[in-house]
């Protein structure tokens, strides 16, 4: 399963700097070009990393791969609107050179800088994960016992928004602003049956105003949606968010498969979100890379009237954006046909 990517590493902006290259990636894998490669490309905003490189590479992951590489460079050189990146060969390998301003060239380098959000383009649509990484959370059910629920509004309004004045009951702690949380998707692993985790959606935010006794009366300051009865009020997520990914394989094979469409979807593409049975139990780590294989179709032998499953087909790629103990959140970054919840991962073809 092992398919490494040298010491490069691929950007991504949100106001931070990148990540370095994982340690023991020291072999690297050839990037190899596509059949219909243009001779350059002029970024536009709204290109991503990954888009940009896989108009010039089959393997999109592998964009560091044809920097030239050189952990010595210090001065790094992002990628913005109106840069001219054109296709050569050194040695025989391919390679991108970059140009920008009055004709300069300059050869794309591994390195570390701070750039405005506004101006780099960023290696995925981030805009796409957002949600998933603020409003989103996979809990374990002893985590939600005992938190306060939503229990009226104003007037004992079953719905409530921006603005309203809101009671909730449960055991309060030390905190004055909560955000508001629904119950999600219970996710089981269909193999094993074993309970890997609650996913809780944000629904807003409220502040304790006062509370008499385990009764907390609350102003609502914002929302996304209308805050019912038994919506639960969870302090913020305090756990680690990564907004900065170095694409690559996995280490090592994991196994796995997609678990779930958090959004309820029957036929995921391009852009959605899934979730997977896999996460930092097994390794997983943000940036990680993966193929998915289509299940095959179950039909009936026309013979035998027997039902046999047909082989599964390779069905696109998904990177892995936010990590839980049992679950991780990927995004579809490639489908060529629709994918499905159960499709199996694998390692992405290079």
């Amino acid at each position: 399963m092992k398919r490494l990517v040298g010491n490069a590493v691929f950007t991504a902006l949100l106001g931070m700097t990148t990540l370095g290259a994982s340690a023991g990636m020291s072999q690297a894998q050839a990037a190899t070009v596509r059949d219909n490669v243009p001779s350059t490309y002029v970024v536009v905003s709204g290109d991503t990393l990954w888009d940009i490189s896989g108009r010039f590479l089959r393997e999109p992951w592998l964009w560091p791969e044809v920097w030239r590489a050189n952990p010595q460079i210090k001065n790094p050189h992002l990628i913005y609107p109106g840069d001219r990146i054109s296709l050569y060969y050194e040695n025989g390998e391919p390679r991108l050179r970059l140009e920008r301003g009055q004709g300069g060239v300059v050869k794309l380098s591994p390195s570390i800088r701070k750039i405005p959000k506004r101006e780099a383009v960023p290696p995925i649509p981030l805009e796409k994960i957002s949600a998933f990484l603020t409003d989103h959370r996979v809990v374990k059910p002893e985590e939600i016992e005992g938190v306060p629920y939503i229990v009226a509004g104003d007037d004992t309004r079953l719905i409530s928004g921006a603005g309203d004045t809101i009671y909730a009951r449960g055991q309060w702690g030390s905190y004055d602003t909560y955000s508001v949380y629904r119950k999600g998707d219970r996710y089981v692993d269909p193999d094993t049956q074993e309970f890997l985790g609650l996913e809780m959606v944000s629904i807003g935010d409220v502040k304790l105003e006062r509370q008499e006794g385990d009764i907390g009366v609350m102003r609502v300051l914002s929302s996304n949606r209308e805050i019912l009865n038994g919506d639960l009020l969870l302090p913020a997520d305090g756990g680690a968010i990564t907004t900065s990914f170095q694409p690559q394989p996995p280490a090592e094979d994991t196994g796995g498969i997609i678990l779930a469409a958090p959004d309820g979807l029957r036929n995921i593409g391009r852009n959605d979100i899934v979730a997977l049975n896999r996460g930092s139990r097994e390794g997983i780590e943000p940036g990680y890379v993966f193929g998915v294989e289509r299940r095959g179709e179950t039909i009936e032998d026309p013979v035998t009237g027997e039902s046999i499953t047909l082989p599964g087909e390779e069905g696109g790629l998904l990177m892995v954006f936010r990590i839980y103990e049992k679950v991780s959140y990927a995004l579809v970054m490639q489908a060529g046909r629709p994918l499905s919840v159960g499709d199996k991962l694998l390692e992405p073809n290079g």
